[in-house]
């Protein structure tokens, strides 16, 4: 991936901060995506190479068109300087040829009742239309050069029960279904599209939600735990850099377009 730009969308933490880190690794140079800019800094601050750092309401059309327009100009000015290298692709460094849809929202936990149209259309808005958005800001650039590579971030969930969380299911599904689709429009411009689902990842977001079932249920939060990751084939969740490592392996995979794939230690085995 050396020499190439990569947008990584919900960059600030998390999955976000996971797989720019392993981008930047891996050679690539990389645009920080995301609503706050101290959170996007601080990845910043923990890449070793150049990095953008570009502020943006994946959901809002208007702020994912200035936030393209910005980084363009700042990869235009960039291909200009003297001695810049042409990425290992083939490709030349003036165009974004990876974007990373990571950006996304949990919603509500309810039952579908007690969720309201504007909860449901929260969710939708940012985990679906703001995959559709940042496709549609980048692929032109990517179609003119003939290269791209785009990897959506979807979920397990909705692939099995996930009671009191239809919004979110529900989004992650509608990202599955734009990628295929998209894929076929865009293989023969040369651009992959592929979505990875991810299982439940070790991490503060699962603590806490361990934390709430404790509180609700009255349980020891260990045997939370291990009543949930006995699911797992592997017995176990699967980590930030399990997922950032798989991010690098879609890329890489030269023949892998249109597929989802499924990282779970086994929570969902097809």
């Amino acid at each position: 991936m050396v020499g190439r730009i990569a947008v990584v969308t919900g960059a600030g933490n998390g999955l976000g901060r996971a797989i720019s880190i392993a981008l930047d690794a891996a050679g690539a140079t990389v645009v920080l995506a995301g609503r706050d800019v101290g959170n996007l800094e601080t990845t910043a601050s923990l890449l070793a190479g150049e990095s953008f750092v570009a502020p943006v309401d994946v959901a809002d059309p208007g702020s994912v068109t200035a936030m393209h327009d910005r980084v363009s100009s700042w990869v235009a000015a960039r291909a200009r300087r003297p001695g810049e290298p042409s990425a290992e692709d083939g490709s030349t460094s003036s165009a974004v040829t990876i974007l990373v849809n990571n950006a996304g929202v949990a919603g509500p936990v309810a039952a579908l009742t007690d969720v309201t149209p504007a909860e449901w259309d929260d969710v939708f808005a940012v985990n679906v239309r703001g995959t559709y958005l940042m496709c549609q800001a980048f692929i032109p650039a990517m179609a003119e050069g003939r290269t791209g590579d785009i990897v959506n971030l979807a979920s397990v969930s909705g692939k099995r029960p996930l009671v009191g969380r239809t919004p979110y299911t529900a989004s992650k599904m509608a990202v599955i279904g734009l990628t295929t689709t998209l894929a076929h429009e865009v293989g023969p411009l040369g651009i992959k599209v592929n979505t990875l689902s991810p299982g439940p990842v070790e991490g503060p977001r699962m603590q806490r939600n361990f934390t709430r079932e404790a509180v609700r249920t009255g349980l020891p939060e260990e045997e939370v735990r291990r009543e949930f990751v006995l699911r797992a084939a592997m017995q176990r969740m699967v980590t930030e850099q399990e997922v950032a490592e798989a991010v690098l392996s879609i890329v890489r995979l030269g023949g892998l377009t249109g597929a989802d794939i499924d990282l779970s230690a086994g929570m969902v085995a097809r």
